[in-house]
């Protein structure tokens, strides 16, 4: 169970049969919910930006508060933050003075000077990665009158992974993903309503009964609304090399969706095949890490012949049964979501376990589930992980921003090779044995070619990014 947090999810719509485009966005948003269940937002034309801390499944508490916004586009987001204090006035969209508001996935790396300028013409201060990008889209959009051309210009400003979902005050909404495809954003048609729908996964077009189209390109905006109420595609950047995030086939993408014309679902069965092939072990069963791990964990029962059972299961019947642990703002937070996990006695009792997880950061999740699966009777316990060492910090929109915080780094050395790390790792986290995949495996289960990937939170390889990132303390980060 990975312990990181990642922001977010963007819904954007637009019905040229002037249909309420806001139910379509709450379900969307539901379907998103895995990306961010720190708060949530709605912003429809001529309203205000409508805002709540806590999980968009519980839009229905504030149906009345929701009744008068209706409109034929609209957008919205789930958050959990990379940046920016977890408070009702983080939370997106943000309005843009009255021009547009705008919603993001992701994270600007040099947001900090952007600051300035924006304090020196508007007077704002930001505290967000997204307020401040808004802002200087603003400066742009004055000076050019195009939204397209405040982009392209931005984009030559700003350096990092961003996915914005733009609201104009004349019901436009613009779909842009940054040039390197860091986090995915798809396109979506629902035929009978005749609405087009950007969202970050193909899951939330599902969801709402929406033909998947394609994948948005990166470096590509989209615009949906204007007089012809039709679409219209802009490449606001050249193109240059890909680097998409793989993290997201192992953990953060929902099972059912495709990202980067790859079924999620398909990579984290591979990936679990994969592992079988490399770590040859002895198991009496081979047990998943609820949820993300379940796919890989059956590839790898299917490949070793080890058969696979539910020895751990959600609590789904509690507050938090149902939530991420990635997600939770503070540790104290994320050991709570752990400890909702109940190991099944009768599937572990006596037995050599496998445990298969998607990733290891802190290590604090896995150590409280070994933990429990050894008071629960097992005789011992392995784990092997689909993602390989994390040993570096992400700028790109998953906040492990700074390297003491990273087991892998913790507890070896960067001149270790893998098994080395892995033999460190088993005995930090209290495992028997443990393993770790490598880039080349992971690759190969993605289907990708490795240079359109990004691991730089393996490699420490910054140099897609553009710029060299801030590498901060552990105690600068808390500041």
């Amino acid at each position: 169970m990975t312990e990181a947090k990642e922001k977010c999810g963007i819904v954007g719509a637009f019905s040229a049969k002037s249909s309420d485009v806001v139910p379509r966005i709450l379900q969307g948003l539901e379907a998103l919910q895995h990306r961010g269940q720190e708060s949530w937002g709605l912003a429809v034309p001529d309203r205000p930006v409508f805002r709540r801390m806590g999980l968009v499944a519980n839009w229905h508490l504030h149906a009345r508060d929701l009744v008068d916004y209706k409109g034929s586009s609209g957008m919205g987001h789930v958050r959990y933050s990379t940046r920016g204090r977890s408070v009702i006035d983080n939370a997106q969209p943000v309005q843009i003075e009255s021009e547009f508001s705008i919603a993001h996935n992701g994270t600007i790396v040099n947001a900090d000077q952007l600051i300035p300028p924006i304090t020196a013409e508007f007077g704002k201060s930001c505290e967000t990665d997204t307020r401040a990008a808004g802002y200087r889209l603003l400066h742009f959009l004055r000076e050019t009158g195009s939204m397209f051309e405040a982009l392209q210009r931005l984009s030559s400003e700003i350096f990092g992974a961003y996915c914005f979902m733009i609201l104009t005050k004349t019901g436009e909404v613009y779909a842009v993903r940054d040039p390197r495809g860091y986090r995915p954003l798809s396109l979506g048609w629902h035929e009978s309503s005749k609405t087009f729908i950007a969202a970050s996964e193909s899951c939330a077009l599902e969801s709402v009964g929406a033909d998947f189209v394609r994948d948005i390109e990166p470096g590509e905006a989209v615009r949906f609304g204007g007089k012809a109420g039709d679409l219209e595609s802009y490449r606001f950047s050249p193109k240059v090399p890909a680097a998409h995030c793989s993290f997201e086939y192992t953990y953060f993408a929902h099972p059912s969706s495709r990202v980067n014309g790859v079924s999620v679902y398909q990579a984290r069965k591979r990936v679990g095949r994969i592992l079988a092939r490399k770590f040859k072990t002895e198991a009496d069963v081979v047990i998943p890490v609820p949820d993300s791990a379940r796919p890989a964990a059956l590839g790898y029962a299917l490949e070793s012949g080890i058969p696979m059972d539910e020895g751990l299961m959600k609590d789904r019947y509690t507050k938090k049964g149902s939530i991420r642990s990635f997600i939770e703002p503070g540790q104290g937070g994320r050991e709570q979501v752990v400890k909702r996990i109940i190991p099944i006695r009768d599937a572990i009792n006596g037995k050599d376990i496998l445990v298969i997880d998607d990733s290891l950061v802190r290590g604090t999740s896995s150590k409280i589930i070994v933990k429990s699966l050894k008071k629960a009777g097992a005789k011992s316990v392995k784990m092997a992980v689909t993602f390989p060492p994390i040993r570096h910090p992400c700028f790109m929109g998953i906040d492990f921003p700074s390297r003491q915080e990273l087991l892998a780094h913790r507890e070896a050395k960067d001149s270790d090779g893998q098994e080395e790390t892995a033999n460190k790792v088993a005995k930090a986290i209290g495992v028997d044995e443990f393993f770790y995949n490598d880039v080349d495996g992971l690759t190969e289960a993605i289907g990708l070619p490795k240079d359109t990937l990004c691991f730089a939170c393996v490699t420490g390889d910054y140099s897609k990014l553009g710029v060299r990132p801030p590498l901060l303390s552990e105690e600068e980060v808390k500041a």
